[in-house]
């Protein structure tokens, strides 16, 4: 087959993969999607769409203005704007009007946002709310007593320091180039309200326990008053309900279950129920599923899923779009990426450096597909010669434990306010994602980028969450700490390494390929350079069976780099716009 009827092969649309548009004339939909599947009423109303905003320079002078698509930060095209990049010393200003018909007295009426990056300050009809810290969790205000019948006024002010505070960051860096990519700020996730009755529940946690078939429920409510119940509409699933105890603002529950089915990416059984608190009813699910460590019959270290060994075969995933960045610019886009990583034979994403909106989990909950999600870095500027490049290339230099203290000097983690704001974000972090069922393991740190203190900080991580592993530091800066022993081999041999903990190669290949027509840049970046998609089909078909030979050896999981191209990485298995899949 020659190269132009091998592009238009993999160009035409998968069986079970959903189609579209990713490029300049993209037809936004507005993003109308219920954000929060696992707490989802029928009160809800959507703030998505045409703001206004203005960006300020340090002395306070105007430097653009003008209408913006929310939640589209002003560094994507989908913006509407002028695509200027937020610098630390500017500050971005909101603000948006909305008509309240009526205002409810017997409710409150709660404005959520998804994720605003890095610091938010919310004000609405010139009284302020306060602020939220870190740019990739959501938040919520009760902004009952400040709104009106008729015209209201809500202004948020950001401020996004990037690399010169510490905040978590991510990929994003404000000289783009290589595998850091462009910088956004602001508003990137959906902005909603809704109203709920005066007692009403604010929070939950969701635990699963395969072991005594039943799930465990914490509440947590605006204040206690009556009952809450959870019900399904599968007469067949619940046995029994009870409420274990109540403490503070917190009911503690659980139901007993029969007849489930246990949830795998090969089945991924999920169960929908209805939970009631007097006036407040919504809707969330479950699945029944378990992850852990244990060794398999030969004595070798693994990890497993549902208490049976399961080698997790996986991809990196960046979460970027052309024209969106990190806001997926749909949910179809959503599925399309989930579904064609599992087309090709992975049944886990490393979600890598990011926090994705809710309704990405929730898909990868339904479709089945494991999740191993970064706690994503940040600190100020790295030394990337130091705690990158060194120990990529020479071993086992990087990894030896004298070697580490001298290393990890370099990390961007040398104040004690840097070290607390990854401590508050990685607990926000935990907490907003652990009920999802997919996610199957932790990373807290990755190749040093903001690392400090691995073994100490797991001890507090293990606060929020002691149901999954944990990959305590993943490439090469190994503190003895962990639930997997982790490694990331781009120019050595693959290959096991046997020890008390199961293996993983947390990131392998890269191999990269320009496909004419779908880059965003001009320069390009990636390891092992290809020209032909055959030669390139070649190298990953032998990459895999390496991969597939390692597990028999003790390979507990791998991740192969990566899903998509992006900005100046053209090492994806499809292009940066979704058009062309060079892989099979």
């Amino acid at each position: 087959m020659d190269f132009k009827s091998m592009l238009h092969a993999i160009s035409r649309p998968r069986k079970n993969a959903v189609s579209y548009d990713l490029s300049t004339d993209f037809k936004y939909t507005g993003l109308q999607e219920y954000p929060r599947p696992q707490l989802q009423r029928k009160s809800y109303i959507n703030l998505n769409g045409k703001w206004d905003y203005r960006i300020l320079s340090g002395q306070g002078q105007v430097i653009c203005s003008g209408p913006i698509e929310v939640p589209f930060s002003p560094e994507t095209s989908l913006s509407g704007t002028v695509q200027h990049v937020l610098l630390p010393e500017e500050t971005l200003e909101y603000t948006k009007v909305f008509t309240l018909e009526k205002v409810k007295k017997s409710k409150n009426l709660i404005l959520h946002f998804g994720a605003v990056d890095q610091v938010a300050h919310v004000s609405v009809n010139g009284i302020s709310l306060g602020s939220h810290e870190g740019g990739y969790t959501s938040f919520s205000f009760d902004i009952t007593e400040y709104v009106v019948e008729g015209s209201n006024e809500i202004k948020v002010k950001v401020r996004d320091y990037t690399d010169k505070v510490g905040y978590a960051r991510g990929k994003q860096c404000l000289d783009p180039h290589g595998m850091w990519y462009t910088a956004q700020s602001g508003i990137w996730q959906t902005v909603w309200m809704e109203w709920v009755p005066k007692a009403y529940v604010t929070n939950m946690k969701i635990t699963p326990d395969i072991d005594r078939n039943r799930v465990d429920f914490i509440f947590k409510v605006s204040e206690m008053k009556g009952q809450i119940v959870v019900s399904s509409s599968n007469q067949d699933l619940i046995k029994g309900y009870s409420v274990d105890k109540i403490s503070d603002d917190h009911i503690y529950a659980h139901i007993e279950l029969d007849k489930y089915k246990l949830w795998t990416p090969e089945e991924p059984n999920i169960y929908f129920v209805n939970v009631e608190y007097g006036k407040d009813c919504f809707s969330t699910y479950f699945t029944m599923r378990h992850f852990g460590v244990d060794v398999d019959e030969n004595g070798i270290p693994r990890l497993t899923l549902n208490h049976k060994p399961y080698f997790m075969n996986g991809v990196l995933d960046q979460g970027y779009y052309p024209e969106s960045l990190m806001t997926p610019p749909s949910d179809d886009a959503m599925i399309f990426d989930i579904e064609t990583i599992k087309s090709l034979g992975f049944n886990m994403i490393r979600k890598h450096c990011k926090l994705e909106p809710m309704r990405w989990y929730f898909h990868c909950d339904r479709i089945g597909m494991i999740v191993w999600q970064d706690i994503v870095n940040g600190g100020t500027e790295y030394n990337m010669n130091m705690i990158c490049n060194i120990p990529t290339l020479v071993r086992p230099f990087g990894n030896t434990k004298d070697k580490n203290k001298i290393f990890l000097k370099f990390t961007g983690r040398n104040t004690e306010k840097s070290k607390e704001l990854w401590r508050m974000e990685c607990r926000d972090m935990m907490k907003q994602l652990y009920s999802v069922p997919c996610i199957g393991q932790w990373c807290l740190f990755n190749e040093g980028w903001g690392q400090f203190d691995a073994k100490g900080n797991l001890e507090f991580a293990k606060k929020f969450d002691t149901t999954r592993p944990f990959d305590a530091a993943s490439g090469w800066f190994h503190e003895g700490c962990g639930d997997v022993y982790s490694e990331h081999l781009y120019f050595e041999e693959l290959r096991v390494k046997k020890g008390a903990r199961p293996y993983v190669i947390a990131e392998y290949g890269g191999p990269s390929l320009k496909v004419g027509g779908h880059v965003k840049k001009d320069f390009l970046y990636g390891y092992k350079r290809f020209s032909q998609p055959k030669v390139l089909q070649a190298y990953y078909d032998k990459l895999m069976a390496k991969i597939k030979s390692l597990k028999e050896e003790g390979l507990a999981g791998a991740v192969y780099t990566q899903a998509t191209d992006v900005e100046e990485e053209v090492n994806g298995l499809i292009t940066y716009d979704r058009k062309v899949q060079k892989l099979y």
